[in-house]
């Protein structure tokens, strides 16, 4: 099977390339950082073959349709996944991205179209548990969250016949240059606070369980056109919880602040306003960043698992212990 991989040099569509490569796929993947691409070709455990592509861009179309000639599938893993950025930024990730994608699809008429879009889309400041994937969506609670509605939406209307949107939660592992880095320098830095409590029900996803998500995507008969699924490990923790393990498995000694959500709030508003007016880069704190730590946010994942039978492949534990041996050694740390 040929496949093309979007954003195969970020995170996420690192972990699928290779993981399709060892399954014996032709693999091409697009990205514009030779480094990272390089890095990912080392590391497969198959002959892979990177597409240089920058969306937004006049050539990104042409390159797009040229290299899913004979393509049985598309999985669509560039964005800009940021609780900060312009809305210029996130167009060209985000929508200009995915318009190549499509246009690409039909041009060619790849079979089937995996996209990647996010649980943000139900983020709205208050605890949510068990949220299903047809529930109504609230206004976006950001710039990232905007654009990747509207992506959907543009997914959704594309008239294509087989298509998957997944919406995995929180995902983790190595060579994550999101969500873990920036929860570990805080923790190195200064007391984590704890709002609420320390409360809030959080789901995360170990990448290995996404990429089974995506391989089922791949190759599992479809009950409807578009299918929407939420993708997560389904054992959700508490915030404090969650810090305690990923202390211990780091090796970091953990600090915590209890602090009241309102004032947290404040000071987060305070900084986005100076940012913005200063025009400057992403503030320590944004609205969204604390807030998803705030409040419970866990996902029902019956559709998948009844439809495709999904079911997580790695623990959370196990997942956390994973990550944190690989980003010791990148420190240096004897495991």
């Amino acid at each position: 099977m040929k496949i093309l991989v979007t954003g195969g040099t970020g995170f996420i569509g690192r972990h699928i390339v290779w993981q399709l490569a060892a399954k014996g796929c032709e693999v091409r993947f697009s990205g514009r950082n030779a480094v990272a691409a390089a890095e990912v070709i080392r590391h497969s455990p198959a002959t892979v073959h990177w597409l240089p592509l920058e969306h937004g861009t006049p050539a990104a179309t042409v390159k797009m349709i040229d290299a899913t000639r004979g393509c049985a599938a598309i999985i669509h893993c560039a964005a800009l996944s940021s609780p900060w950025g312009t809305p210029r930024a996130f167009a060209q990730a985000n929508l200009d991205s995915i318009d190549e994608v499509l246009q690409a699809c039909h041009a060619n008429t790849v079979k089937r179209l995996v996209h990647l879009s996010t649980p943000s889309l139900y983020f709205a400041f208050r605890d949510r548990l068990g949220i299903r994937e047809d529930e109504p969506l609230p206004a976006p609670i950001n710039e990232y969250a905007r654009s990747k509605a509207l992506a959907e939406t543009r997914v959704q209307a594309a008239g294509l016949a087989e298509v998957v949107i997944l919406r995995p939660r929180a995902v983790f592992g190595p060579w994550d240059g999101t969500l873990m880095p920036r929860l570990l320098r805080v923790m190195q830095r200064a007391p984590i606070p704890l709002m609420r409590g320390g409360r809030a029900q959080l789901d995360l996803t170990c990448i290995d369980n996404l990429v089974h998500a995506v391989e089922l995507s791949l190759t599992q008969p479809l009950p409807r056109a578009v299918c929407t699924y939420n993708v997560s490990n389904g054992t959700p923790l508490t915030f404090e919880n969650l810090l305690h393990r990923i202390a211990e498995q780091f090796r970091l000694n953990l600090r915590t602040r209890r602090l009241p959500w309102p004032l947290v709030d404040a000071v987060a508003r305070a900084l986005e306003t100076s940012a913005r007016l200063r025009r400057g880069d992403e503030p320590l704190l944004t609205r969204y960043g604390v807030g998803v730590l705030a409040f419970s946010q866990t996902l029902d994942l019956s559709a998948i698992s009844n439809e495709l039978g999904y079911r997580p492949v790695i623990s959370q534990d196990e997942g956390i212990h994973q990550h944190a041996q690989w980003w010791l050694a990148q420190q240096g740390v004897r495991a």
